[in-house]
């Protein structure tokens, strides 16, 4: 019986890969945004997706299963396939500790979810709330998430996510303050500030800013060594493109790790850290977003270059995300747009 599912998996292969260069066209011709099938190492788990299976497949070895979600056309997926899964030390350490299984985004294959449900991957995706590519779940022995990490992760510090979860140090301390204490990176050493930010005294009253304004309020999570910060500063929100979207928020930037008081947009009095640590922020820098009754709308806790960050801007501003729940399906759109606009766009500028 085995046997005949396997004899079926290549098949499915075979037939899949016709489908991709159908869908590579398909994509071409709707002008996707960086459109294009990226291979995936050889070494990926190839699994008939009944996680059930997979999670006791992987415990028996000594493994943890590594979900990947991905989308074709995707540039940061891209990013991890060449960058990250071509060093040497990375693919020991991944092969060494976890199975890890692709699903598609918005693929249709069958999926069989933890609780026994069937569904398909582009469901399961939507179940577990995937909005970026790619996103990776690290499961422990019982199917539990231990680790989330939405959006690409350079190298060195894809390694320590790798490390934190193969040494089960989730049991010990957060992810944010492993990555404090093994991964520092040089950098300005400061908390940028910005023209644009709103003008209080701490305490910050966030509860007061969302209810006395018309503006959603977007709270910037930094820290002062912080290399992708001082990027999105100095370069990213000097684009007159951000400029323009970002004059359509209230915006509050606070340190990750300060003990500045603030009151949060539900009211409750803590600090800056503190908050940080309630709200699972892992990586600096993370926007999140805010409605006028104070209910976090969307987050955006990835490594995002230019396009990408007016494109999570815009997202919020223009209120879309009421209507396109996929934010990926909004930036393809977007992309769409714009170049019929005559808008050269570049996802690496």
């Amino acid at each position: 019986m085995r046997a005949l599912r396997i004899a079926a998996l290549l098949g499915l292969g075979w037939f899949m890969t016709l489908a991709v260069h159908a869908a590579e066209q398909q994509s071409l011709d709707k002008g996707m945004v960086h459109p294009g099938y990226h291979e995936q190492p050889s070494w990926f788990k190839q699994s008939f997706l009944d996680l059930r299976e997979d999670v006791a497949e992987a415990s028996a070895k000594g493994k943890r299963v590594l979900l990947y979600f991905y989308q074709d056309g995707c540039p940061y997926c891209a990013k991890l396939l060449d960058d990250n899964f071509s060093q040497r030390n990375i693919v020991q350490t991944t092969r060494k500790n976890f199975d890890v299984i692709a699903i598609n985004m918005w693929g249709d294959r069958e999926v069989t979810r933890l609780d026994g449900k069937v569904t398909t991957e582009k469901q399961f995706a939507q179940y577990r709330k995937v909005m970026f590519t790619p996103t990776l779940l690290f499961l422990d022995e019982k199917g539990r998430t231990v680790l989330r990490l939405n959006g690409y992760y350079p190298p060195h510090r894809f390694l320590v996510a790798l490390d934190y979860v193969a040494k089960k140090k989730e049991k010990q301390l957060s992810f944010r303050d492993y990555l404090k204490q093994v991964a520092p990176e040089p950098a300005s050493g400061k908390l940028h500030s910005e023209p644009y930010y709103v003008k209080t005294k701490p305490p910050h009253d966030l509860a007061k800013a969302v209810k006395h304004s018309h503006k959603p309020l977007l709270v910037l999570f930094e820290q002062k060594q912080c290399p992708p910060c001082d990027e999105l500063h100095n370069d990213i929100m000097k684009r007159k493109e951000t400029k323009k979207y970002l004059r359509k928020f209230d915006i509050v930037q606070l340190d990750m790790w300060g003990k500045t008081p603030i009151i949060t947009p539900q009211g409750k009095h803590m600090s800056a850290t503190k908050w940080a640590s309630k709200l699972s922020i892992k990586y600096a820098p993370t926007m999140v977003f805010f409605d006028n009754h104070g209910k976090e709308i969307f987050r955006a806790e990835a490594y995002l270059k230019a396009f990408h960050t007016q494109s999570v801007l815009d997202y919020i501003a223009s209120g879309a995300y009421r209507d396109q729940p996929s934010l990926q399906r909004f930036i393809e759109e977007r992309g769409d747009r714009l170049r019929k606009e005559g808008v050269k766009v570049d996802l690496w500028k």
